[in-house]
């Protein structure tokens, strides 16, 4: 079972959580980047690496019997923050087309590289399957 965290008082964030409390089986998603199941790019485009990212670690979730729903915590590596403030809509839109509303407390950090060359984000997930009933 996931709880968000709320501080009183606090504004309510968009498209994170502040925080979550979770029980039960934890999952460990190492850092997915923007190429597919065969290490192979398909785009350079930020929203299109992205996109793959997060289908990689909704694989990588399934593998467990989880899906976005039990995500608890998502950090972000990304090499421009610029680029990302000023594509947030599509990263909006790409984020839901794949992950839905579930919303984990998130981090996002501006790295000056990454290790594959090609790679333009790099996201990594923790997420807790409920103790069975």
């Amino acid at each position: 079972m996931h709880h968000p965290l709320q501080p009183a008082g606090w504004t309510a964030p968009k498209g994170y959580a502040n925080g979550i409390a979770a029980r039960g089986t934890q999952v460990f998603v190492g850092g997915q980047i923007g190429w597919n199941g065969q290490q192979q790019f398909e785009s350079d485009d930020f929203i299109d690496q992205t996109r793959q990212a997060l289908q990689n670690v909704l694989d990588v979730l399934r593998c467990a019997g989880a899906g976005p729903e039990h995500m608890v915590r998502m950090t972000w590596y990304i090499l421009d923050r610029d680029e990302y403030n000023a594509r947030l809509r599509e990263l909006g839109e790409a984020y839901r087309a794949v992950m839905g509303k579930h919303f984990p407390a998130m981090t996002c950090v501006e790295v000056r590289r990454l290790v594959e060359t090609r790679a333009k984000v790099e996201i990594e997930v923790t997420a807790v399957l409920p103790d069975p009933a």
